[in-house]
Parts: structure tokens; sequence; C-alpha cells
């Protein structure tokens, strides 16, 4: 790679640190105001980040300006890693008890959002800290957008090439296309927050979690404010609020857009949408028939049990009302299967994403049809456009990665100390980033604190290659990426 591609990164990198200097004021001054001496550790970490960040862009202020596909793969994988560790130093210079693994691993958590979680006595927090982990999760919420409408269709990445043109029915500017479109879907999404946020107050809530939950909800990241996440209210009015909003964070943001222009053409353009809300609703249904049948509860209490709970695995948000993993082993098989199958691409949900799904299962049926028939001639279609040879391997290769990659992590996992239960759904709700694992250490009445330090690393490593869609790592480490 030439020197401008390291420039070009370096510069770009410096302006994200910036940004995420700027945010630190604002639970700095939080703490400030409530009189807690946790702001000194704010301070201190947004003048070292605005030091590194503006000596990035002062030396790098020449680079070249060209973007190629390497220097995406790049900019890409060293933003979100180098980020984060600037995004984990408040938490350790406001708290001796954490750790810098662990205020890496809630870092990476919280801007991946994720929503595992190192911490706990969240009930007793100074408040800055909860609201820093808050704001994490909205900034990484609108970055995974962003991310997801301009670098992934670029870097053709898991068959992400399909949503080159996602912009091209609500923009008319040629140039500036992607970049309109995403200004468009970030005031959707602080709407959706905002929303969010003023039905949780009106539900019970105080403003103040309110807040903090409307971020986690919308970016599907899980963060609470309380050690019993939403178990802690027992409110059956905030409970429907957030799974109004946790689906609608799953759901594309561009497709809001979509939907105030034209709301019958939106739902054929999508068809990610009526796809993963036949997936909700049938999880739904299915868990809360097993419930109902293996738990001894009433039938409405194991349908709001599981509308709540499912809903929070499938769109990968992570909150919980109660100890799913209790419920009995087919919970956990049942978990499990739907950390693996995400919401839809555009979103902020993770996982391998509906639309990889409807290209798996059409390509299988398209196998299917040249096995019995070999001259039959049989297109692959999605939304009703045929699909090349390309992107249906590139879903492929992504699927056949993702597993292997959970399983080499979870091996790691269980070397380092973790029973199988534990190591198996830790990494597998890292690469989802979906919150909570199963069992008694890492699920949902749990935490990652007292995870190994090892496996703390392997899982924050699992968060972001699920996150970037594996590939954008994995061509980092070989050797014709470096090549000239």
């Amino acid at each position: 790679m030439s020197s401008g591609s390291f420039q070009f990164v370096a510069f770009v990198i410096g302006v994200l640190l910036n940004i995420v200097a700027s945010a630190m004021a604002i639970p700095a001054a939080v703490d400030y105001f409530a009189h807690n001496s946790e702001w000194r550790g704010f301070a201190a970490a947004m003048a070292l980040t605005y030091y590194v960040g503006l000596s990035l862009m002062e030396a790098n202020r020449g680079a070249p300006r060209r973007v190629s596909l390497r220097t995406g793969f790049l900019l890409t994988s060293l933003s979100w890693a180098i980020v984060t560790v600037f995004a984990a130093l408040p938490l350790v210079l406001c708290s001796s008890r954490i750790g810098f693994a662990d205020a890496f691993f809630e870092a990476m958590s919280g801007l991946t959002t994720s929503g595992a979680t190192v911490l706990v006595g969240l009930d007793d927090m100074d408040p800055g800290i909860l609201l820093w982990r808050s704001m994490l999760q909205g900034i990484g919420g609108l970055g995974i957008v962003a991310m997801a409408m301009i670098m992934m269709p670029f870097l053709r990445v898991g068959g992400m090439q399909l949503f080159h043109s996602e912009s091209s029915d609500i923009s008319e500017r040629p140039v500036p296309r992607a970049f309109h479109v995403v200004g468009l879907t970030a005031l959707v999404y602080v709407g959706l927050i905002v929303a969010c946020g003023v039905a949780l107050v009106v539900a019970g809530m105080s403003p103040f979690d309110a807040a903090n939950h409307a971020m986690a909800a919308v970016a599907t990241g899980g963060f609470s404010t309380k050690d019993a996440s939403v178990g802690f209210y027992r409110s059956l009015p905030v409970e429907i609020v957030l799974i109004v909003f946790m689906t609608a964070g799953s759901l594309p943001l561009v497709f809001y857009a979509r939907l105030a222009m034209n709301w019958r053409r939106a739902f054929l353009r999508e068809s990610q949408v009526p796809v993963f809300l036949s997936v909700l609703v049938l999880a739904i249904a299915g868990v809360a028939f097993l419930r109902y049948r293996t738990g001894d509860v009433p039938f409405l209490l194991a349908l709001r049990e599981s509308a709540f709970n499912v809903t929070s695995i499938l769109t990968d948000t992570g909150f919980a009302s109660t100890d799913y993993a209790a419920w009995g082993d087919w919970a956990n098989a049942a978990f499990m299967l739907l950390m693996f199958i995400g919401g839809c691409a555009g979103s902020t949900a993770g996982a391998i994403k509906i639309f990889r799904w409807q290209v798996l299962f059409r390509s299988m049926g398209h196998q299917m049809l040249r096995t019995l028939s070999p001259h039959r001639v049989a297109v692959v279609r999605h939304q009703g456009t045929p699909l090349d040879d390309e992107t249906v391997g590139s879903v492929r290769n992504f699927f056949f990665m993702y597993v292997l990659t959970w399983a080499a992590l979870s091996t790691g996992c269980m070397i380092a100390g973790m029973d199988y239960l534990s190591a198996t759904s830790s990494i597998a709700q890292g690469m989802a980033n979906a919150g909570p694992g199963l069992g008694p250490l890492v699920g949902p009445a749990g935490s990652f604190k007292d995870v190994p330090v090892a496996a703390k690393w392997l899982i924050s490593a699992a968060m972001l290659l699920g996150r970037l869609e594996l590939t954008t790592v994995y061509v980092l480490f070989t050797a014709a990426f470096w090549k000239d």
C-alpha cells in the first residue's frame, strides 16, 4: 500500500477521535453538575483523545482524498479498533475498579451495539459512566448504518454489494447520493431515539433512564442502567415500548424514508422487512407455546415474557426481562438459534442478517432444481433482481466463515477455562452483537465480569469481527493485501 493510503487512514481516524472526544464532554458535564468527582476522569480522557486526534489530523492534512479498495478495508478495521481504545479511557480513568481489558470489552460492546457487560452494581453507579455506555451504543449504531450504506457495498463484503443502489429511489443527486441518504437516515435514527425516550417517560421511567434505554433500544444495543435490566421495572408498558423500538431499530433505516414516500412500494422494495417480521411473530408464538407447556405459567405471562425476550434476542439487542436461560434446555437451543438470524441489512442489528438467509435458502432451492433437472435454467433472485454467481458465492463464503469463526473462538474460550455452553453462547452473542449469553455465568441473570481475561479478549474480537462482517478484518491478514 502507498504512504498516501496510510496518511488518509490516519487523517480520518484523527477526525473520528475528535468526535469521540467531543462526546465525552456530555457525561463529564453530567458528573460535574451531579457533584461526582468522576468528571475528572472524563476530562483527562477527553484531553488525551483530542491531543491524539488533532495530532493525526495535522500530521496528515495533505493526505490524498482518493479511497481505494484496500484503503477502505484498512480504514474500516483500524478505525473501529482504535476508536474503541480511546472510548475505553474514561472507564479506566474514572474508576480504579475497571482494568483495561474490562474497559476495552465494555467499550467494544458499546460501539458494536452488543450489550454484553462486565460491570455490576449499575443501580448505584455514577450517571456519567452509565450515560457514556449508552452514548457509545448510540454513536456506534449510527456508525453501523453509515458503514452498511457506504463502506460495505463498496467493499463487496458478504453479499452487501446488493445494496450499492440503496439510495437510488430517494436522492436524485448522483455524486453525494450516499452521503445524502446517510444524513436522511441519521435524522430518522435520532427521531426514533427521541420518540422512544418520550414514550418510556410516559410509560413510567425516569427521564435519565428513558434516555439511556432509548439509545440502547434503537441502536439494538441492550445496555441498561440496572443490573436486572428491564426486569427491574416489572412494567408491561415499558416492555411494549421497547419491543416496538427494538423492532424499529432492526429494520433498514432507509425503509422509513421509503415508507413516507410510498408505503406500498416500500414493502415491495424491502423484502427483508415482511420476512423479518414473519420470523419474529413465529418465533414469539413458538417460544410462548413451549414456555406455557413446560413452565407451568399462565399463557398471558408466557406470551409477555416470550414477546419481550425473543424480540430482544432476534433483534440482537440484549435487554432481558427475566432469566430465560433457566427455562430449560429447549430455551437455550431456541435462543442460540435466534442469535444467528439477526435483523435486516441497513439496520443496527447484527448476526448473519435476513437477506443472507433469503439468498441461502433460494440458492439451496436452485441447487435442488439443478440436481433434478441438470439442463433447467433456474436463476437465484433477491427482491426480483437476478443474482450473479459472485454475489451468491459471497453470501455462501460469509456463512462458512461465520460458522468456522464461531467454532474456533468458542474453542479458544473453552481452552481459556469457560464451560461449553458459556463459551459457545458468548462467542455467538459476540459475533451477533446480541448481549447476554446463556448459562449461569454469562446469561441474562449474570455478566461477563468473571470470564477469564483471555476469553474476554476473544469475545471482544468476536464482537469486532461480527460487526465488520468478518472479511473486512480477515483480508488484512493476507499477504496479497500488503503487496503493491
